[in-house]
């Protein structure tokens, strides 16, 4: 199979997601312990969609997010590049479009608001990502981004860590459709900066306002935005 490394080409991205896509959803819930259910909860309850606004939820992979947060009544948007991503994803009764993150195909200001779950990790210029969302996105408009961060208490982050590069892989060995993807999980997560530094990145490509919450002691953080 194709796995992605940290250079993080899209090609090589979109390619490892179509391969696991057939069992993505059952694969992140084993994974998660169940967590990423209160987590996107947690996401929708802090984008606070109303009805007639316009979201584009981004790396929405399957639609599963895309299709709880239409029930606000929102019009909503899904954009994943992994074509067989959006093919599962295809009878969640919401708008799919093939798309990559730092080249959206949308014109400027059409979204009261962009999300994007577990997603920004795996573009490759993560700058280029967020000032693209912020392109697409209405002044005033606000960006919730959810990802794999870094446990705040030292004890717990050294036992995630052991089990991010160890337990991880061999768990998804057994529920998986391609496990050799999630050694990237792995490794992508560990490399990833921390809540502050994100923090930091987002502020720093047209959004103003931003705060963070870690869910789970860090494992997960949510940082929220406005646009400038």
């Amino acid at each position: 199979m194709t796995r992605a490394s940290l250079d993080k080409r899209p090609g090589d991205v979109a390619a490892m997601f179509d391969q696991v896509a057939a069992r993505y959803d059952l694969t992140n819930t084993v994974l998660s312990f169940a967590q990423d259910r209160r987590w996107r909860a947690i996401t929708a309850d802090v984008l606070d969609l109303r009805p007639g606004e316009r979201c584009l939820d981004l790396a929405a992979g399957t639609a599963v997010s895309t299709a709880e947060l239409a029930h606000s009544g929102a019009d909503v948007v899904a954009c994943d590049f992994s074509l067989g991503m959006l093919r599962e994803g295809r009878d969640r009764g919401v708008p799919l479009v093939a798309g990559d993150a730092m080249h959206l195909p949308f014109p400027d200001a059409t979204f009261d608001a962009v999300t994007i779950s577990f997603g920004l990790r795996n573009v490759a210029d993560t700058k280029a990502g967020l000032a693209e969302m912020a392109r697409v996105t209405k002044p005033g408009g606000r960006l919730v981004v959810l990802e794999f961060s870094h446990p705040t208490w030292a004890p717990f982050r050294t036992v995630y860590t052991e089990y991010l590069m160890k337990a991880l892989p061999r768990v998804a060995r057994t529920v998986s459709s391609a496990p050799d993807a999630y050694v990237y999980l792995a490794e992508s997560i560990r490399a990833w900066p921390t809540q502050e530094d994100l923090a930091h990145t987002v502020a720093a490509t047209g959004w103003s306002k931003v705060r963070w919450r870690n869910l789970t002691g860090g494992i997960v953080a949510l940082h929220h935005a406005f646009r400038s």
